[in-house]
């Protein structure tokens, strides 16, 4: 792009922001219309609450806004990577999304898309999308050089199923052809793709591994979204209702956040209902590494019944000295607990979660994440020490 180019487009960013809805209508409606084979990638239930809209054309006006500068948003853009690795996003399919986001801001700009601006916004597209293709063809050659590693999807049967609480149950995935499985780091998730008979299509959805790796299986723990027959419930009902020796389709790990098992620094774990599910992953990793860090895991939900894991949280705590917990239920059991009545206020435990050089990881839902980190921040913890999961479209941005 020469320098008149990226001047028009950054002069048009604020418009754009400004009629967002508008532009984002536009888009989704031409693209879903014109290409309805796409219905079986985007995550429908994120279409329905607006938050794939917003997440999509947040990241194309984050990087018109940095055009000049577009390395400032390499981590994001990692980020959605690894997002797209783990949906089997290929590079024509940019080609698709590219055309109907540059007829959709001529629709939003009416007559101010000139020629000019029209092809500078392409030219600007082109760009981001040959830099999004670059980094997820590395990950995918990565993936798929690796011992057990595998491009796109791939058959698993479900060995087996546990119940964790009221909502949660876990499954635990075995590869069909029952060659190797590619190892991950604790905190990542996989994709699994599920064909909804209510829909007529089939729907992926991210789920964390909520194990330390093994050899033999993938475990993934999934929340069932009781009650909820629109598509943000509709995947994970049809999940919980799967048999033991059904198909699932599962992509390679993929995730930024993630416990490095080789680091030395302490760890500070605080969790919100379903966002046990990849610190579980982080707490069972460190249990089998030589050093065994120092961790405290700070863990808050509504009350016993939906406190996946509790048990093996409670045996962790009880016979490893690395490891301390605390659990918050807003409301308490008639039976004897361990746990603390209200949520979770981390001012209460300054002393123990501010420790040198620790690393804090954050997960679960948006208000809880927001919170969580404000106070830490507050506490006089780095935002460098900070990292966060936001379960769906990367839509935070705390730092």
């Amino acid at each position: 792009m020469n320098v008149q180019q990226k001047e028009l487009v950054k002069s048009t960013v604020p418009v754009l922001k400004s009629s967002g809805n508008a532009l984002v209508t536009y888009f989704y409606q031409r693209m879903l219309t014109s290409n309805p084979e796409l219905k079986n990638i985007f995550n429908m239930a994120n279409q329905a609450s607006g938050k794939q809209q917003n997440a999509l054309t947040g990241a194309v006006l984050a990087y018109a806004e940095n055009i000049d500068d577009p390395s400032v948003l390499i981590n994001v853009l990692k980020s959605i990577g690894n997002k797209h690795v783990s949906l089997n996003i290929l590079p024509e399919q940019y080609d698709i999304v590219g055309h109907h986001l540059i007829e959709s801001i001529k629709e939003v700009l009416g007559n101010a898309a000139t020629i000019e601006l029209v092809d500078a916004w392409t030219c600007a597209y082109t760009e981001l999308a040959q830099i999004m293709i670059s980094i997820e063809a590395e990950m995918y050659q990565k993936s798929a050089k690796s011992e057990g590693g595998w491009k796109g999807w791939r058959t698993f049967i479900i060995d087996k199923i546990v119940t964790e609480s009221d909502e949660i149950k876990s499954f635990y995935l075995k590869p069909q052809d029952r060659k190797a499985i590619v190892s991950f780091f604790p905190g990542q998730y996989i994709s699994v793709k599920i064909f909804v008979p209510e829909l007529g299509y089939e729907q992926p959805r991210q789920y964390s591994l909520s194990t330390s790796f093994n050899e033999d299986y993938y475990r993934i723990s999934v929340k069932s979204e009781k009650g909820c027959p629109t598509p943000d419930g509709i995947v994970s009902n049809v999940l919980h209702n799967k048999k033991i020796g059904d198909p699932i389709e599962v992509t390679a790990p993929a995730g930024v956040f993630y416990a490095d098992p080789e680091s030395v620094n302490p760890l500070v774990l605080i969790s919100g209902g379903v966002g046990v599910t990849p610190l579980m992953s982080m707490v069972e990793a460190n249990k089998n590494a030589l050093q065994k860090n120092k961790t405290i895991w700070i863990h808050s939900c509504r009350n016993e019944n939906v406190h996946a894991f509790k048990d093996r949280i409670e045996e962790l705590n009880v016979n490893e000295n690395w490891l301390t917990s605390f659990v918050f239920y807003e409301s308490m059991p008639e039976t004897l607990t361990n746990a603390i009545e209200g949520r979770a206020d981390l001012h209460n435990y300054k002393e123990e979660i501010i420790i040198n050089d620790a690393k804090y990881y954050i997960c679960g839902p948006e208000l809880f994440i927001k919170k969580q980190y404000q106070t830490l921040i507050e506490l006089g913890v780095t935002k460098e020490s900070v990292f966060y999961e936001e379960f769906g479209p990367q839509l935070l941005a705390l730092d």
